[in-house]
């Protein structure tokens, strides 16, 4: 079954808006363990405008403590390093994104950035931690993941979540599917992530085969408000099993 990480960013961000710590990252995280989800994910920015380094290191002690894995999303070329280093988690996402992103929004262009990634991602897996790179559905660029010396590949999700109910979905899906199996003929292993919700999961999930993870942040933080944290990732496990969803 795909596994689910829970995206914590958005806690985070709530806390920073009031000199307090409520809500509590920790407890959060924790409760969202409890509910049965595989992952914890952050995102760490250099303006920590959301996750501060400390709460990667708490996180860290909670998620080794309860035996769930730990993704640290973000841009290698900024300070997200340091904190991979220091906490070596199960997984490290590479994401191009700009210091001043709302969010991510696009996926690696390699024929750009392959060979500045390559020291990068060696130096990760030396480390013992598994590597993905955020990409866009296009097949033919799985070849150059590959020549990164990544494990896996996300799809970047936003442009299914627009065409979700739409005209174009079954366009766009079917384009999710043929780069999953690009990538998979490669030797990637294939996660997901942006913009998922309980709704246009299922589909997803049906439709773009072996995918081994999802990351989902802002949604299931938006339908924890109003069923409550553990209701809202057992939802979500629904959707990802197959059973939730419209």
């Amino acid at each position: 079954m795909t596994r689910l990480s829970v995206n914590v960013n958005k806690v985070a961000l709530l806390r920073n808006s009031r000199p307090l710590d409520i809500p509590d990252l920790v407890r959060a995280a924790e409760l969202a363990i409890d509910a049965g989800a595989h992952g914890i994910t952050v995102h760490p920015r250099p303006d920590a405008r959301h996750i501060r380094p400390q709460d990667v290191y708490s996180l860290h002690t909670l998620v080794r403590a309860r035996g769930v894995e730990f993704n640290i999303e973000g841009n290698p070329f900024q300070s997200m390093l340091e904190l991979v280093r220091a906490v070596k988690p199960d997984q490290c996402t590479l994401v191009p994104d700009d210091p001043d992103a709302s969010t991510s929004d696009h996926g690696w262009d390699l024929e750009t950035n392959s060979g500045r990634l390559r020291p990068v991602i060696a130096e990760l897996k030396s480390l013992g931690v598994r590597v993905s790179l955020f990409m866009d559905a296009v097949d033919w660029a799985m070849a150059d993941a590959r020549a990164t010396g990544a494990d896996r590949v996300e799809l970047y999700t936003e442009p299914y979540a627009c065409a979700f109910g739409s005209p174009q979905q079954a366009q766009v899906l079917a384009r999710y599917a043929t780069a999953a199996r690009s990538a998979q003929r490669e030797g990637l292993g294939v996660n997901a992530g942006h913009d998922l919700n309980r709704n246009n999961l299922p589909l997803f999930l049906r439709a773009v085969p072996g995918v081994l993870e999802v990351s989902i942040g802002h949604a299931l933080i938006a339908d924890a408000l109003e069923f409550g944290m553990k209701k809202t990732v057992a939802l979500y496990l629904d959707a990802v099993s197959g059973r939730g969803g419209e």
